[in-house]
């Protein structure tokens, strides 16, 4: 493989062949069949952009062919799978399937980015790439529901970014995020994804050969619909729920599964809900029912047990989702605390493994649904939220566990999440570490395991070819471990700005010295210096500028984190933190609204507000 031609993901075989192709001569592209007609315009539009040259395109041969497209299904056996070949005369494409033909473009379109000039002419460097995926489907889950729903424009980019990565799945997970008919007082402040957007996105995502599947959570995570008079006799319980996590948290948060009131509602937001998608796919959450046997299903649980009654429910869902003709998906964590009941699950159905610690047991989990014969996809994370910053490592060490475990089980798919607990406080650059290495290993895990992850960050989701923006993530995303402290899916630093500063030192992991603290100042500084080499550089173009800002703001916030701490430890912070925080949050406004609606934003920045009663 030639090592210095960067590209992700990086193919399964690239072999650098003689010479080079010039792109600069009036040339066709060939286009054999109407449905190859988006991926030759998106190859015709990049290259126009690059060389100021068009080529027009043709169904028909030509000797003056540039680029030839083709559907081959006995040459090409791999589903999606291609073969791309660049020589002087041409460059040609056959592939297994139109979404093969698609990724080949976009293999071309990356390379065209990247383009020569010899001798004030634009050339491709002559190659030959054999290519096809892991894993058939290779997603991302984004979380619209926890105060941050993207603009539909922000979503138009982002859907662009991942086609061009080669993903093929796309979730918005929603709790009361969709602008449902009948249920306006759920989601009247919260800028929710309408029906004549989903339409639109389902269509825009369809061209780009990304399936967008529903996503609607339909047991835990309710609180949002319980906690209105209107739908609150459906809560399966009110007040204090213990959860495993040894804390306590207010309810309503599940459904109550006895009630017959609680599947009447999910029948009703089905109705509503799924006929915006052209996915034959619907997930329908079920994670986390932690609070069930707490208070109306009770009696039921005592006598059948919680997982029995958990998935007597479950399957009252999958009904509704078999009648509307879908394959439903379910998160798998409630069903693997009792593996005997695994086989008692519908074949048809997929079920999520997911997890995301460096050291989750994706390969127990997984073999536990193969063995069942029950078809899983994996599901780990961009480890950005509850971190401020990311946790690079841990994202990394996560994501490579879940391809490598999920390829040994045979998973049909890989689900990549970006969640946006306790107030969504990372910014969406934070998140492309773990979206962009989460495509390449779901690709070709062999291929792209060892890659350079700060070199391909920056590359290909900020297209910053001088490397700068990539670092800055990447070590954004290591000021946590400064401190030696590891919590489960989240950083020290960002429980800083969730808790009081007089119950800090009350917690184990914030025993940290002064000088262990402006050791974190120090290694922040050092993570963002670099952006100062951008600051007015010709290069940077406005999305470029706006990843700057998103960034520099990133590091504030750590770094008023780390001065809540010295206050717990009894040190000055050496800066008015009233002053600090104002500014910091007047910038959190602006940034937000240049990416994402308005709805949400109160309640997220009201849990840094908070911090001002300390001050």
């Amino acid at each position: 493989m030639e090592s210095n031609i960067l590209l992700l993901p990086q193919p399964r075989s690239m072999v650098r062949t003689v010479g080079f192709f010039e792109l600069c001569k009036p040339r066709f592209i060939q286009c054999t069949s109407p449905e190859l007609r988006f991926s030759a315009l998106r190859f015709q539009s990049v290259l126009q952009e690059i060389t100021g040259i068009h080529w027009p395109l043709t169904a028909s041969q030509s000797e003056n062919t540039g680029l030839s497209l083709q559907v081959l299904p006995a040459a090409i056996p791999q589903p999606q799978g291609y073969h791309l070949r660049i020589t002087p005369a041409g460059i040609q494409v056959q592939a297994y399937d139109a979404a093969g033909i698609f990724y080949a473009v976009c293999t071309l379109v990356q390379l065209l980015r990247r383009s020569q000039s010899t001798e004030g002419r634009s050339v491709l460097p002559c190659l030959e790439i054999h290519d096809w995926p892991d894993f058939p489907v290779r997603g991302v889950m984004l979380d619209i529901s926890r105060d941050k729903v993207p603009t539909l424009d922000t979503l138009y980019a982002l859907v662009d970014r991942l086609a061009g990565w080669k993903i093929n799945q796309l979730q918005l997970y929603t709790e009361h995020t969709f602008a449902y008919h009948n249920h306006r007082q759920v989601w009247q402040d919260a800028s929710p994804m309408t029906g004549e957007e989903i339409l639109a996105l389902d269509a825009y995502c369809r061209e780009r050969y990304i399936e967008l599947v529903p996503n609607q959570n339909s047991f835990g995570h309710m609180q949002r619909w319980l906690e209105h008079d209107a739908y609150a006799h459906l809560a399966e319980v009110h007040g204090e729920i213990q959860t495993p996590w040894n804390t306590t948290m207010q309810g309503p948060f599940s459904l109550a599964p006895e009630h017959p009131g609680s599947i009447a509602l999910l029948r009703e937001l089905y109705d509503d809900l799924l006929p915006h998608f052209t996915s034959t796919m619907f997930n329908v959450g079920c994670d986390e029912t932690f609070d069930l046997g707490m208070g109306q299903s009770r009696e039921s649980c005592e006598s059948r047990g919680v997982c029995r009654v958990y998935l007597d429910f479950l399957l009252k869902i999958y009904r509704e989702v078999r009648a509307r003709g879908l394959t439903m998906q379910f998160w798998g964590d409630i069903i693997l605390q009792h593996p005997e009941l695994v086989p008692e699950l519908p074949q048809d159905v997929i079920a999520l493994a997911w997890g995301y610690e460096a050291d989750h047991p994706f390969d127990e989990q997984g073999a536990q649904f193969a063995a069942a014969g029950v078809p899983f996809y994996v599901c780990p994370g961009t480890s950005s939220w509850c971190s401020i910053a990311g946790r690079t490592d841990n994202a990394l060490g996560n994501l490579r566990n879940a391809a490598e475990n999920g390829l040994k089980h045979g998973a049909v798919g890989y689900l990549n999440t970006d969640w946006g607990d306790l107030g969504h406080w990372q910014v969406l650059p934070v998140s492309y570490l773990g979206l962009s290495m989460g495509a390449a290993y779901s690709w070709c895990f062999d291929t792209n395991s060892q890659s350079d992850v700060a070199k391909v960050v920056s590359a290909f989701a900020f297209d910053d070819l001088s490397g700068i923006l990539g670092q800055v993530v990447y070590d954004l995303g290591k000021v946590h471990q400064v401190l030696g402290v590891v919590l489960p899916n989240s950083t020290p630093l960002f429980w800083a700005l969730q808790r009081p500063v007089p119950g800090l030192q009350e917690e184990p992991h914030f025993h940290i010295t002064p000088e262990l603290l402006m050791q974190v100042l120090a290694a922040i500084d050092a993570a963002i210096a670099p952006l100062d080499q951008l600051d007015g550089s010709s290069v940077i173009h406005p999305d470029m500028a706006l990843g700057v800002r998103e960034l520099r703001n990133t590091a504030h916030l750590l770094q008023h984190a780390v001065r809540r701490c010295l206050l717990a430890a009894g040190q000055a912070p050496g800066i008015d933190m009233v002053t600090d925080l104002r500014l910091l949050l007047d910038e959190y406004r602006k940034l937000w609204l240049l990416r994402n609606r308005p709805g949400g934003l109160r309640d997220s920045v009201a849990r840094l507000e908070r911090c001002m009663e300390d001050y």
